[in-house]
C-alpha cells in the first residue's frame, strides 16, 4: 500500500512498508526512493557530483533495477572477440562502437551519461545523441571492458545494445508516423475552425446573433484544443529543453505564441469579450509541422542510403566446404579464404577475388555506373553487386564487418556525427535572433500597451509568429542533407563534415597521375633483357617475369598488378617495400631491385610511346626492362577543362619522368607539372603551398598518397573499393569515371549558392516583415501564412539539390 509519497528518482509510488527505508540526500534535503535500484543510482549520481541532473531533467528518470546474474552474464558475452567482430571497429589499441540506448527522454539524460564516463579510465571518447538515441564510444579494451560500459549504462536506468542500421530506419519511420498523425489532426482542425472563422468575421452572413456567435467560438475552442495539446506538443518539449539547458531555439517563441494566443482566445470565449484566433493557432501549427515533416523526410533520404545498402547484403551464401560439398550458410559466418559459389542472377555475398569463371557484374549500387563490368579470374568483386551472366567461384577476402558496404555505412555515420562550420554559424545566428526577437516582442507589447491596450497582445503575437526563425534554422541543414544524399547516389562518399564548404574555397587542385588520372589497370606489353635488349627466348622472358612478379607481390603500388605469372613464385630471404620507388629483395647472396630508374640507379630511358618503364637489377647490374601501359580514365579532359574554366590552378604531382608524363598528359588543361616526385616531395609541395596561405585540394589513389591526402585542406581518393578502409581522404570516389570529380565540385558550388539564397531569403523576409508586424499591419493569420511559406520556400529550394 502506498504512503502517498512518490520516488524522487523515477516517480513511482513508495510503499508504506518502505517509508524511511530507501533515502538519499539530494540537496537541500533527503529524498524518498521506491527501491534499492533507484537508491543506488541516485547515490552514484550524487557521489559523482552530478546532482544538477535532477534540476535540468524534463522528464522522470527510467525505473532503475539491480541486474540479476543472468543479465550480467548476457552483458559479459559482449566481451568475446568473436561476437565483437560483427559490430566493434578497432584501430590499434582503441575500439569503437555505436550503441542504441533506450530510455533517453531529454538532453539531461545525455548529459548524465556523458558526465558519468568523463573521468573513467580507458574511455577515450563518448558522445550521446538524445535525438537519435545513439551513443558513440571509443575505449581501450585493456583498461575497461565493453560489458563494464554496458553495465554502467544499465545501472543508470538505461538499456544499451549495439546499433543496427535497420533499427535506425525504424526510428525514422516512427518519427515520421508521429509527425504525420500530428499533422493530420492539425490539418483537419484547421479546415473546421476556418469555416467557423469565415462565419464569424465575414459579412456574408449578415448580422449573426450573439448566441450563435458564442456557439461558434466554443466549438472552435473545442476543435483547437487537441491541436494545442497534441499536435503542437513537440514544440513545447523542445522549448522546455532549450530553457532547461539555458539556450534559445526557435521553438521558444513558437511556444510562447501558441500558448499566449490560446489562453487569450479561451479567455475571450469564456468572458464573451474580445477576439479569438483559434484558426491562427491551428493554421500556425499545421504549417510549422508540415515544414518539420518535409525536413524529416529530407533527412530520412540520407539515412535510407545506409539502410538500403545494408539490405543489399544477402542473408545466405553457398559455401564450398573442405569435402568439396556445397552448403548454404549465413553470410555472417563466412571467413577469409572461404570459397563461395555465385550463380547467374544472384547477389554476391562477400568481398573477394574470382578464382574460377568469368561473368559480367553490375556494381551500380556502389559506383552509380549502370553498365555491367566484365570480371574474370583474379578480378575483385564486392558485396551487394549482381552477377549477371555466368556462375563464378569467389574466394572471400573480407569478413562481413569489413566488407565494402559495411565500410561505406560506417564512414557515412562518422560524417554525419558533426556539423560543418556554416551550420554551426547558422545555429548561433538563429539563437541570437531568437533573443533579439523576444526583446523586440516585449518592447512592442509595452509600446502598444500604452498606445492602444486592446491591440497590444495581438500585435505582439503577430511579431512572434511572423518573425519566427524557422526558415533561418532550416536554411543550412536541409541543403547539406540533400546534397550529401545526391552525391552518395553518384558513388561519392563524404567522410568529413567540412568537405562541401571547403571545396568552394580551394585555390589549387593537385592530382596524382597513376591510378588517379589513369585507371591504374596496368598491362605488361614488352620485356627486354640486358643480354640483347632486343629479343628474348620464351624461357628468358618467363624467368624474368617470375623474378619480377615474386618481388612485386610485396608492393601496394598499382603498377604491381601488371606482373602476373602461372609459375611458382620465388620465396626471397628478405624483401623491403620502398614506398613510391620500388621493391628490393635478397635471395641467397644476390640483391635484387625492381622499380624506377632512380631507385635502381640506372640511366633513364624514355620510351617511344606512352609506356612506363620498370627496371630490374641484380647486384646493381641491369637485368631487364619491363614496358607497361595504363589507360586514361573516362572524361579526364572534360573535368580538367571545367576546373580550369572555374579559375582554379591545376597541378600534376607524379613520380614518372617528364618525357613520359608530357606524352600521357598532352592536351590536358594542366598548368603545372611536377615530375619524378617521391611521396616526401609531394608532401613538401602541399605543405609549402598551404604555408603560403593557399587552400589545397589533393586528388590521389589513396594508397601511396596517404600522407599527402592527410595534409591537404581537402582530399579525394579514387577508392576503387578495396583500399577504402586504408585511405586518409575526406572523400572517396567509388565511381571509376573521372567526371565524378567535376560533379562533386559543381554540387558543392550549387549547394553553397542555395545555402546563401536560403539565408538571404530568411533574413530578408524577417527584415521586411518585422517593421510591418510591429506597426500592426500584419494580422496573426497573415503572419502564420507568411512564416510557413517562408519555411516551405527554403525547403523547396534545398530539394533542388536532389535532382
Amino acid at each position: 500500500m502506498s504512503n502517498g509519497t512518490n520516488c524522487y528518482h523515477c516517480g513511482e509510488s513508495v510503499l508504506a512498508t518502505d517509508t524511511n527505508k530507501f533515502k538519499v540526500y539530494i540537496a537541500p534535503e533527503e529524498r524518498e526512493m521506491c527501491c534499492p535500484g533507484c537508491q543506488s543510482v541516485a547515490e552514484m549520481i550524487v557521489a559523482s557530483g552530478l546532482s544538477s541532473y535532477y534540476e535540468h531533467r524534463t522528464d522522470l528518470s527510467p525505473t532503475a533495477k539491480q541486474l540479476v546474474p543472468d543479465e550480467l552474464l548476457r552483458l559479459e558475452i559482449y566481451d568475446d572477440n568473436e561476437i565483437q567482430d560483427e559490430f566493434v571497429y578497432q584501430d590499434g589499441d582503441i575500439k569503437e562502437i555505436t550503441l542504441t540506448v533506450e530510455g533517453l527522454s531529454c538532453a539531461a539524460c545525455a548529459w548524465l551519461i556523458e558526465r558519468s564516463f568523463r573521468n573513467t579510465q580507458g574511455i577515450q571518447f563518448i558522445n550521446v545523441n538524445a535525438t537519435s538515441n545513439r551513443i558513440a564510444i571509443k575505449w581501450v579494451d585493456e583498461q575497461i571492458k565493453l560489458s563494464d560500459i554496458l553495465k554502467r549504462i544499465n545501472n543508470l536506468g538505461y538499456t544499451a545494445s549495439p546499433f543496427q542500421a535497420d533499427q535506425h530506419e525504424l526510428m525514422y519511420n516512427k518519427q515520421l508516423k508521429s509527425y504525420f498523425r500530428r499533422l493530420g489532426l492539425a490539418g483537419l482542425a484547421t479546415m473546421q475552425v476556418m469555416m467557423f472563422a469565415v462565419a464569424l468575421y465575414s459579412t456574408w452572413f449578415g448580422d449573426m446573433e450573439d448566441m450563435y456567435r458564442q456557439l461558434f467560438r466554443w466549438v472552435s475552442l473545442i476543435v483547437a484544443t487537441p491541436v494545442l495539446l497534441y499536435s503542437a506538443q513537440p514544440f513545447y518539449s523542445n522549448a522546455l529543453r532549450n530553457l532547461r539547458t539555458r539556450t534559445l531555439g526557435m521553438d521558444v517563441p513558437v511556444s510562447i505564441a501558441l500558448l499566449g494566443a490560446y489562453i487569450a482566445s479561451a479567455y475571450a470565449t469564456m468572458t464573451g469579450t474580445g477576439e479569438v484566433y483559434f484558426e491562427s493557432i491551428s493554421m500556425f501549427t499545421f504549417f510549422l509541422l508540415f515544414g518539420r515533416y518535409l525536413e524529416l523526410r529530407a533527412r530520412k533520404k540520407t539515412s535510407e542510403l545506409s539502410a538500403n545498402m545494408a539490405k543489399l547484403i544477402p542473408n545466405m551464401a553457398l559455401r564450398i566446404n573442405e569435402d568439396e560439398n556445397e552448403q548454404l550458410v549465413p553470410t555472417k559466418q563466412l571467413k577469409i579464404n572461404d570459397y563461395v559459389i555465385v550463380k547467374s542472377g544472384e547477389v554476391i555475398p562477400c568481398d573477394g577475388i574470382i578464382i574460377k569463371g568469368e561473368s559480367s557484374v553490375d556494381e551500380s549500387m556502389l559506383t552509380g555506373e549502370f553498365l555491367p563490368i566484365v570480371k574474370s579470374v583474379e578480378s575483385d568483386v564486392y558485396t551487394g553487386s549482381l552477377n549477371v551472366e555466368q556462375t563464378i567461384t569467389v574466394c572471400v577476402t573480407k569478413t562481413h564487418k569489413h566488407n565494402l558496404i559495411s565500410e561505406i555505412i560506417r564512414l557515412q555515420n562518422t560524417a554525419q556525427s558533426s556539423k560543418p562550420q556554416i551550420s554551426i554559424l547558422a545555429d548561433q545566428i538563429s539563437r541570437y535572433f531568437v533573443l533579439a526577437l523576444l526583446i523586440i516582442s516585449a518592447g512592442t507589447y509595452l509600446f502598444w500597451l500604452g498606445y492602444d491596450p486592446d491591440k497590444a497582445f495581438w500585435i505582439t503575437l503577430s511579431v512572434l509568429v511572423a518573425t519566427c526563425p524557422c526558415a533561418l534554422s532550416l536554411a543550412t541543414p536541409t541543403a547539406l542533407t540533400c546534397a550529401t544524399s545526391n552525391l552518395s547516389r553518384q558513388g561519392i562518399l563524404i567522410r568529413k563534415e567540412h568537405v562541401l564548404e571547403s571545396l568552394t574555397k580551394v585555390d589549387e587542385i593537385a592530382f596524382d597521375k597513376t591510378g588517379t588520372l589513369t585507371k591504374g589497370a596496368f598491362t605488361l606489353t614488352k620485356i627486354k633483357s640486358n643480354a640483347t635488349l632486343q629479343s628474348n627466348t620464351e624461357l628468358q622472358q618467363s624467368e624474368l617475369l617470375r623474378i619480377a612478379t615474386s618481388l612485386e607481390q610485396h608492393s601496394t603500388h598499382p603498377i604491381a598488378s601488371a606482373f602476373k605469372t602461372d609459375e611458382e613464385k620465388i620465396k626471397f630471404d628478405k624483401t623491403e617495400n620502398h614506398i613510391g620507388l620500388g621493391i628490393s629483395g635478397i635471395l641467397g647472396k644476390d640483391n635484387y631491385k625492381i622499380g624506377s630508374a632512380k631507385f635502381t640507379q640506372q640511366a633513364s630511358l624514355d620510351s617511344d610511346g606512352k609506356d612506363i618503364l620498370v627496371y630490374l637489377t641484380k647486384n646493381d647490374q641491369l637485368v631487364a626492362r619491363f614496358y607497361i601501359q595504363d589507360e586514361m580514365r573516362e572524361n579526364v579532359a572534360t573535368t580538367l577543362d571545367y576546373i580550369a574554366e572555374s579559375g582554379l590552378y591545376v597541378t600534376l604531382l607524379t613520380g614518372d619522368s617528364k618525357h613520359h608524363t608530357d606524352k600521357v598528359t598532352e592536351g590536358l588543361a594542366i598548368t603545372n607539372k611536377k615530375t619524378s616526385q617521391s611521396p616526401e616531395s609531394k608532401l613538401a609541395y602541399i605543405n609549402a603551398q598551404q604555408a603560403d596561405g593557399k587552400l589545397m585540394l589533393m586528388v590521389g589513389d589513396g594508397v601511396n598518397d596517404a600522407p599527402v591526402l592527410s595534409a591537404a585542406t581537402v582530399s579525394i581518393a579514387m577508392g576503387e573499393g578495396s583500399d577504402l578502409a586504408k585511405n586518409s581522404a575526406d572523400v572517396v570516389l567509388l565511381s571509376t569515371d573521372f567526371i565524378a570529380v567535376k560533379y562533386m565540385l559543381a554540387t558543392a558550388t550549387k549547394t553553397y549558392k542555395i545555402i546563401k539564397q536560403n539565408l538571404m531569403w530568411a533574413l530578408g523576409y524577417n527584415s521586411l516583415i518585422l517593421p510591418l508586424a510591429i506597426s500592426g499591419s500584419v494580422p496573426p493569420y497573415i503572419a502564420v501564412i507568411g512564416m510557413s511559406l517562408s519555411s516551405l520556400l527554403v525547403i523547396g529550394n534545398s530539394l533542388r539539390l536532389l535532382k
